[in-house]
């Protein structure tokens, strides 16, 4: 039976008119992220750069791409207000402060490298309506050129700042690292701290583990390319792991959250460490609790990633899917459980959306 809502005077008709409103400038601002996507992995963002007030057919040229297809991809960015059209000579121009924060090595971080999660959302559609209704999970694989993006978006927050700023966070690490130590990296994915280590600091050993072939098959590749001897990829499943008293500094880094069983993968690891050994665990920095993340940047970015990603490949597993968004009150909560002599969580000025924790065995 269909129940008529009762529109009393208490229906505020501003209140209703300016969410249509808001609705309407999403709709769009989604369409113009997928389309920042597209323009990063075509890399015409770093062509306009480089260009000065351009028409398309320069622009094709120069990119390499359609006339047709870019002239309509501009056309979104103007509108968008991301590059200037000049409608007299229908030139287009991109300025030095956007291309600040949307080009390959940008001054304040390539945002576009985060557009690519929106985009690959839209692409999970039909399985995550799947999920919904059955209540399953999904897997690794599902996920197109997700290791390709989550390995540029390492090498912006970690990689960019892994000498100057993170490894200063693990008291004399990097003395030990250039003596020679036995490391490892928990869910390295392709691997790209790992490698930069291993170039670093010649006399150190470092090995990688991760779930997905495919991101190890590109790791190993790296190394041959590289001509590293000082460092191993190895596909392996972490469920249950532990190789006691192994290594003297392990990581993880945004890799704990969707595994199966998070609490247990802590717990073996902190086992694998030699005595006096450490763990460097990055994670999300959002807090376990959602009103707190009202404010926290990205927050509905990183929950949907966490509904599309993160919860179901952990459920997949068989896991409680905690995802993205677990919390670092749960982190802490669950190193500490682990039973290391001493947790510490550190926030870094240029990264407000992740935490490191130090622990020491």
């Amino acid at each position: 039976m269909n129940v008529a809502i009762d529109q009393t005077e208490d229906f505020d008709q501003t209140k209703a008119e300016n969410f249509a409103e808001r609705l309407g400038e999403m709709l769009n601002t989604g369409a113009t992220v997928v389309m920042i996507s597209l323009g990063h992995k075509l890399k015409i963002f770093d062509h306009l750069a480089d260009m000065p007030p351009s028409g398309s057919e320069q622009i094709a040229e120069k990119t390499g791409l359609s006339e047709r297809y870019i002239r309509e991809w501009l056309a979104v960015m103007v509108v968008s207000g991301i590059v200037a059209y000049n409608p007299e000579d229908k030139t287009y121009y991109l300025c030095a402060e956007y291309a600040a924060c949307l080009t390959t090595d940008a001054e304040l971080g390539n945002m576009a490298v985060f557009a690519q999660h929106t985009s690959l959302l839209g692409q999970m559609e039909e399985s995550m309506i799947r999920c919904f209704k059955t209540g399953e999970g999904t897997s690794y694989g599902d996920y197109p050129c997700f290791h390709q993006i989550m390995a540029e978006d390492s090498g912006q927050t970690v990689v960019a700042g892994l000498f100057e700023h993170i490894l200063p966070l693990v008291p004399g690490i990097q003395a030990r690292l250039e003596q020679g130590i036995d490391v490892l990296d928990a869910g390295c994915g392709r691997g790209a701290a790992l490698l930069a280590m291993a170039e670093h600091y010649p006399n150190s050993r470092f090995v990688g583990y991760d779930l997905c072939a495919d991101a190890i098959d590109f790791a190993n590749a790296q190394v041959k390319e590289r001509k590293l001897t000082n460092i191993r990829f190895e596909q392996r499943d972490l469920t249950g792991y532990m190789e006691a008293e192994r290594w003297d500094f392990i990581t993880s880094f945004d890799a704990v959250h969707d595994q199966k069983d998070p609490q247990d993968l802590i717990d073996g690891l902190k086992m694998s460490l030699k005595s006096g050994g450490t763990y460097l665990m990055q994670d999300i920095g959002g807090s376990a609790k959602l009103e707190n993340n009202l404010d926290f940047p990205f927050s509905a970015l990183l929950y949907a990633v966490s509904c599309a990603h993160c919860t179901p490949v952990s459920i997949g597993q068989g896991g409680k899917g905690l995802g993205t968004m677990w919390g670092w009150e749960t982190a802490e909560t669950m190193l500490l459980r682990a039973g290391f002599r001493s947790v510490e969580h550190h926030r870094l000025e240029h990264d407000p959306m992740n935490v490191w924790f130090v622990s020491q065995v």
